[in-house]
């Protein structure tokens, strides 16, 4: 496994993250525990969580998968092995179960979201706690063009404040950025370098074959400003493993099971992704494998946050990290997302 820098901090994180977001959903306690075994073993350090989690959410499963996660370090004893991630949410997308629905990134609601994950989590300090999407509004979850509206939104250097004074009490090491834009990704760090407050040290964005519009804007900051990408969503929901080529709808699979992620099921989505699929398969390639390896191996990227609903899914996705995509494979890869870019962003 290789190892990268998290930001300009001191820790090195594993190439491969583990993603959560189905365990309380789609994986049980048990289940789960295997997966994390399987991932310590096979070198990952760095798993990522989120308060909203599992996913869709939903106020019978709220907070369910951090339980799952503090249950774990409580019967293994290990939780100064992890590199553990975990998320603030922000307003709006239909979430009305979490403090009643009046999402802020101020003060009060950091420390009530921060200190209610410690508990759920049984630690006593989160290495890297993220803000889940902005507060203000602007374009992300597949929202492309960018409708100004003035907003009541807490201010930038207040929310880094409020973080700031919790990385000084010892409950995080260090913060982050999640679904964010170059000028919000901009802002947070030129107000952390003028108030001497602490710098965030990542972005989670979605960034796979489908969507590859990180590029666009966010690439440049996130190796100039030592800001990298921890990627989320690297097959699109399993769109890029091939399992739902012509209309197929496997059993217990997240697309068959819920409606909420339509994004990927557009036409164009479906016809780029057969193309991705086909030339795997014409190289001998696993889909899943080539569209992870990818998303590991590009410049701008800290980590990549794979999930998994079975232990296979998991063992395919571990080994991805031992392919390096040859010249055809890449040039192949450009010339389907130039005829067909960033059809599920």
């Amino acid at each position: 496994m290789e190892y990268r820098p998290l930001g300009q901090t001191d820790l090195n994180v594993s190439a491969l993250c583990l993603g959560t977001m189905t365990w309380g959903e789609q994986n049980d306690a048990p289940e789960a525990f295997a997966q994390i075994d399987r991932a310590k073993a096979y070198g990952i350090n760095f798993i990522d969580t989120a308060e909203m989690y599992p996913v869709p959410p939903r106020a019978e499963t709220y907070s369910k998968t951090e339980q799952i996660i503090g249950e774990y370090f409580k019967q293994r004893g290990d939780r100064a092995d992890w590199i553990l991630a975990s998320k603030i949410a922000g307003p709006g997308n239909g979430i009305t179960h979490i403090r009643e629905g009046q999402l802020k990134h101020n003060r009060e609601h950091i420390v009530a979201a921060l200190d209610a994950s410690l508990k759920r989590l049984q630690t006593d300090w989160i290495d890297l706690y993220q803000l889940h999407w902005p507060e203000r509004p602007t374009n992300f979850f597949g929202q492309l063009g960018y409708n100004h509206q003035d907003s009541d939104s807490t201010p930038i250097e207040d929310i880094l404040d409020a973080l700031d004074e919790q990385v000084k009490a010892g409950k995080i090491r260090h913060i982050g950025l999640s679904n964010e834009t170059p000028w919000g990704t901009m802002k947070f760090l030129q107000a952390a370098e003028r108030c001497g407050m602490s710098r965030v040290v990542s972005i989670q964005n979605p960034y796979n074959l489908l969507n590859r519009s990180f590029e666009v804007g966010l690439a440049e900051v996130a190796i100039r400003e030592q800001c990298g990408l921890l990627a989320y969503s690297p097959l699109a929901f399993g769109m890029l493993t091939g399992k739902y080529e012509n209309g197929a709808r496997p059993d217990n699979a997240r697309l068959t099971l819920f409606s909420r992620f339509a994004r990927y099921n557009s036409p164009e989505t479906v016809a780029a992704c057969s193309r991705y699929v086909a030339l795997a398969r014409e190289h001998g390639l696993d889909p899943a494998q080539m569209a992870l390896a990818f998303v590991t191996s590009r410049p701008f990227v800290t980590s990549n946050i794979i999930g998994a609903t079975s232990l296979e899914q998991l063992e395919a996705n571990l080994a991805s990290s031992e392919l390096t995509l040859s010249d055809a494979v890449l040039e192949g890869i450009e010339a389907i997302h130039k005829a067909q870019p960033n059809p599920a962003p």
